[in-house]
């Protein structure tokens, strides 16, 4: 090939780089011109899709494009995480993700179709909320004390109820047991609304879930709480002590919701997103409508919430191995 043939070929690259390039920007200055679809991991009516609608609800307002939601409820949510993985990484289509999506089932499942760290790109943490440890109002133990003492004078004598294999219920007993050397049944169900069904008809003694499931149920004295799983007492319980208080060392479990794009999506639309979500996790009716379901709203980063979901991820990995926990 001659010099001059060889030029040609190199300013037609260039200029063809250059051209996506321009491309590429001049997307990101229009978006958003077309319907973006929010993927819910869950079915309509429960609170991962009730938050999923006011998050998009909320874009809708501020990108000026509706923001629809989509919902792909199915193998525990890995369905939806899966068509968002797969999606084209334009901005259209985003996962409104979650402790399970992004960190417990990828942990436990090689099959899951899917990584919560390189599978997508994160675009903005919404929400950081926490676990109780409850007990039938009639079980022995009154205190995470009382639990301890009564678990390893009767190993696995009382029963504890987990929302399906990989579930975050079944992954924060197995790291109770693994920081406390204590041994129960865990009695596997279909869902968290047949677990606690379950805890309060008195088939099993104990669990560990989210606090917008057992809230109302302390409250009404249905449920006895013992502890709760965050770093610091919380206000809608503050005479429960934490699980490090009560004497569990190095005891935490946080659960999250968050918004993530397909792994490529360009950074100056995963940018403006980023903005858009953390401005309305500023208003007062947003903030509002969070803490009515006890979740605390969190603005962070893209690249602050990447690492954290990276972190998640490895931590139940290393839980799930340690209990040997798979589901394939």
């Amino acid at each position: 090939m001659g010099w001059s043939i060889r030029f040609a070929v190199a300013v037609a690259i260039v200029g063809a780089g250059l051209a996506n390039a321009t491309t590429g920007t001049a997307s990101a200055q229009n978006y958003p011109d077309w319907v973006i679809k929010l993927v819910v991991p869950a079915g309509p009516a429960g609170p991962t899709d009730m938050l999923g609608r006011l998050i998009a609800d909320r874009l809708t307002a501020s990108l000026g494009q509706p923001v629809i939601v989509d919902n792909r409820g199915g193998a525990g949510g890995a369905l939806g995480a899966r068509t968002v993985a797969a999606a084209e990484p334009d901005g259209y289509t985003l996962l409104f993700g979650n402790t399970a999506t992004l960190a417990n089932l990828p942990a436990v499942s090689k099959s899951a179709g899917y990584d919560g760290a390189k599978s997508f790109a994160a675009v903005a943490k919404i929400t950081d909320s926490y676990q109780v440890l409850v007990v039938r109002p009639d079980f022995v133990a009154k205190s995470v004390a009382e639990l301890l003492a009564y678990a390893k004078a009767n190993p696995g004598k009382f029963n504890y109820s987990a929302a399906g294999v990989g579930n975050l219920t079944q992954l924060s007993g197995e790291l109770l047991k693994l920081k406390t050397g204590i041994d129960f049944v865990t009695v596997m169900y279909k869902s968290g609304a047949e677990s606690v069904t379950a805890l309060l008809g008195g088939q099993v003694d104990l669990t560990i879930d989210n606090v917008t499931v057992v809230r109302s149920l302390i409250q009404e004295g249905k449920l006895r709480a013992l502890a709760v799983t965050s770093t610091q007492r919380q206000r809608d319980f503050p005479e429960v002590p934490t699980m490090v208080e009560a004497g569990v060392p190095d005891y935490a479990v946080t659960s999250f919701f968050g918004v993530v794009a397909p792994a490529g999506t360009p950074g100056p639309i995963i940018t403006k997103l980023n903005g858009a979500i953390n401005d309305a996790l500023k208003t007062e009716l947003l903030r509002t409508s969070l803490r009515n379901i006890g979740a605390e709203p969190s603005i962070e980063t893209p690249e602050r919430f990447s690492a954290f979901i990276a972190t998640e991820l490895r931590k139940w990995t290393a839980i799930a191995n340690a209990a040997g926990i798979g589901t394939d």
